[in-house]
């Protein structure tokens, strides 16, 4: 769901004052107007997200390295590093603050600046997080799409029990270094398990080592089925989860949804 705006209205946000930056580069020659793009997740695992994020670039002309410059900041679940990084670009007050796919990075860019465009992935509801005012008028200076992730945490509970009929303990792996979608999720996945009669039990990780251990524990205490959390970190170690769910010292029979 595009929240707010339509496509010349993304290209605005994208840029806030973005029709002006050809002349003001052409008037001034000052250095290239700067994209700082923050993702959860690892730069190995966001290809496909960087080459759309260019492509999207492309169409209204802009072509990285030529008329904008576009860092890339990859967290790789290391949430804590935001309130430096967001310090430091708004001192360097970057064009752009460009937040794919991350519902912490959004709410942390929100709270360090209140000028800077920012333009959000998330997958809870940007009105209740505080992102924008309202989904037909954003107002401020925060504007993106709603990818509705949340909104269908009981399908996929469904869904997984659907798949595993017999399956009645659940494993739930989230990642609380990612607050709000974890609160939403666990809040969301308590009140479909209890309409459906499934038993939860809560694993948290929040690093490569903690997901491990989680896999250690769900190898020794061997619940029906792994129901894990939307969240970038998570979806960059998917690699990690194969192997581990695969592995001789863990319960191979886990089913993850």
């Amino acid at each position: 769901m595009v929240i707010g705006i339509d496509k010349r209205g993304f290209i605005a946000g994208l840029g806030g004052t973005a029709l002006a930056w050809p002349l003001a580069l052409r008037a001034q020659q000052p250095a290239m107007p700067v994209v700082a793009v923050i993702g959860g997740g690892s730069a190995n695992t966001s290809t496909r997200l960087v080459t759309a994020f260019r492509k999207g670039l492309n169409e209204p002309g802009y072509v990285e390295g030529q008329n904008v410059t576009v860092e890339y900041h990859w967290l790789e679940g290391h949430y804590d590093r935001l309130p430096a990084l967001m310090t430091d670009l708004v001192r360097r007050q970057v064009a752009v603050i460009a937040t794919p796919g991350s519902n912490v990075a959004a709410l942390a860019a929100k709270a360090a600046t209140a000028t800077i465009p920012i333009v959000f992935g998330v997958g809870s509801d940007p009105v209740q997080l505080g992102l924008v005012a309202s989904l037909a008028r954003p107002g401020g200076n925060a504007t993106g799409i709603n990818v509705v992730s949340q909104e269908v945490t009981a399908k996929r509970l469904r869904l997984l029990h659907d798949l595993v009929p017999k399956a009645v303990r659940i494993a739930v792996l989230v990642n609380p270094a990612n607050a709000s979608s974890a609160e939403t999720l666990l809040r969301d996945v308590r009140e479909a398990a209890a309409i459906m009669g499934l038993q939860i039990q809560i694993f948290d990780a929040t690093t490569i080592g903690e997901i491990d251990a989680a896999f250690a524990t769900l190898a020794r205490e061997r619940p029906d089925a792994l129901f894990v959390a939307g969240d970038s970190f998570f979806t960059s170690r998917a690699v990690q989860f194969c192997h581990l769910d695969g592995g001789e010292q863990n319960s191979g029979d886990l089913f993850a949804a």
